[in-house]
């Protein structure tokens, strides 16, 4: 059963490339349903004309659009990797209080072994954690935006995203330092 008409769409050609029908805002309770209603691509689809991203005003219609916003969301995708490693790094960084815990474990044969955790924190009120403040409101609106993108169901968008994200985590996540417990026998 075809409920197209339900969103206010046609019934297109599966070679035509998917574009949301634009309204009109009127005043009529039924048209402003509609617009707020868009139709929204629900599967992949591969194409560059009237592809929206993120904001009604910035359309991709041709094919050198399609490779530009390709390019910027890659980009977009890398920056948001290196800032999660930028801001770990700035955290270890600007941690002020270091505390140190020592409790006993049970060792091989019989044997007590003193196990050491480092306990770290920071000021509220500082510089650094202002930062770390402000670069969170930022990977929070980037990864909303990543998140968007994706959305737009677009193959050539999609691509981009898991494409930056990747090279990022492969460029800047390998000086991350990574703890291995050697006790944890559950992997």
């Amino acid at each position: 059963m075809d409920h197209s008409h339900h969103m206010g769409m046609s019934t297109m050609d599966h070679n035509s490339t998917m574009s949301p029908s634009h309204h009109h805002p009127t005043t009529s309770a039924s048209h402003s349903h509609d617009h707020m209603m868009m139709m929204m691509p629900m599967t992949f689809y591969f194409g560059f004309k009237n592809v929206e991203l993120l904001f009604s005003g910035l359309v991709i219609n041709t094919a050198g659009e399609m490779a530009g916003a390709f390019v910027a969301v890659f980009l977009l995708a890398m920056f948001y990797e290196g800032l999660k490693i930028a801001r770990e790094s700035l955290l270890r960084k600007s941690q002020v209080s270091i505390r140190y815990n020592s409790m006993p474990v049970p060792g091989p044969n019989g044997t007590i072994l003193m196990e050491t955790h480092k306990t770290v924190g920071q000021q509220m009120l500082s510089f650094p954690h202002l930062l770390q403040t402000v670069l969170h409101i930022i990977q929070v609106v980037i990864s909303y935006f990543l998140m968007l993108i994706f959305m737009t169901y677009n193959g050539y968008l999609c691509i981009a995203v898991a494409a930056g994200a990747g090279t990022g985590y492969f460029l800047f996540s390998w000086k991350k330092a990574v703890v291995v417990d050697i006790t944890e026998h559950c992997h």
